[in-house]
């Protein structure tokens, strides 16, 4: 009894600490090319960073969420359908 409780007492710790390390927020380096942020096209969990909802890249939680901006090459965000220089509220 006291080996299966502490069994599932590990496995919990380590779940928890997989969880953790899974939802670890990155920040997206700038590019060394000249760029604009497109708000509106990335895929869920693909955005850059620093939105008024979240604060890191790889958290958005939708296809094409309005907050969510990506680097694109200066001049091409108002090319891709959908995409806008500022955030859409």
């Amino acid at each position: 009894m006291k080996t299966t409780a502490l069994a599932s007492t590990i496995a919990t710790a380590l779940s928890l600490a997989f969880a953790a390390v899974a939802s670890a927020q990155t920040h997206h380096e700038k590019p060394t090319y000249k760029f604009e942020k497109c708000y509106g096209v990335s895929k869920a969990g693909q955005n850059d960073c620093y939105t008024s909802t979240h604060a890191c890249g790889h958290v958005s939680k939708v296809d094409g969420d309005p907050a969510s901006w990506i680097y694109l090459p200066a001049g091409t965000c108002q090319k891709v359908v959908g995409g806008s220089l500022t955030e859409k509220k």
